[in-house]
């Protein structure tokens, strides 16, 4: 039990540091976002709890082809809120999308014989 409430501890101050650091500076926010600082945790938890290299390679390469389909998101979201779209609204529409997109890449995958 002890380990869950480390590992949510450290994840919940990683996600706290970003969203002070992008209040100062919306640029270096975003660059310290755009590490793959969760996967990395997540790629190290679960090294730690299976000492499994195939399902950390599995993992990697999953998050790698999960990755492109959530692009989109972050051209679409301030086109979305420059042209007047309410926040909650570009949000929910930019979600919206990125789960319609990663549907896309399982079922485009899946015709490759990939399986995400």
């Amino acid at each position: 039990m002890l380990y869950l409430i480390a590992k949510a501890l450290l994840s919940g101050i990683i996600i706290m540091a970003v969203s002070e650091i992008a209040k100062r500076s919306p640029a270096f926010g975003a660059l310290v976002v755009s590490l793959p600082l969760v996967s990395l945790l997540g790629i190290l938890w679960l090294w730690r709890d299976t000492h499994d290299a195939e399902r950390i390679a599995a993992h990697a390469e999953a998050t790698f082809w999960y990755v492109i389909p959530s692009l989109p998101m972050f051209l679409a979201l301030p086109w979305l809120l420059r042209h007047g779209a309410g926040f909650w609204m570009a949000l929910g529409v930019t979600c919206l999308l990125t789960v319609v997109l990663y549907g896309a890449a399982v079922l485009l995958a899946a015709r490759f014989g990939m399986r995400l």
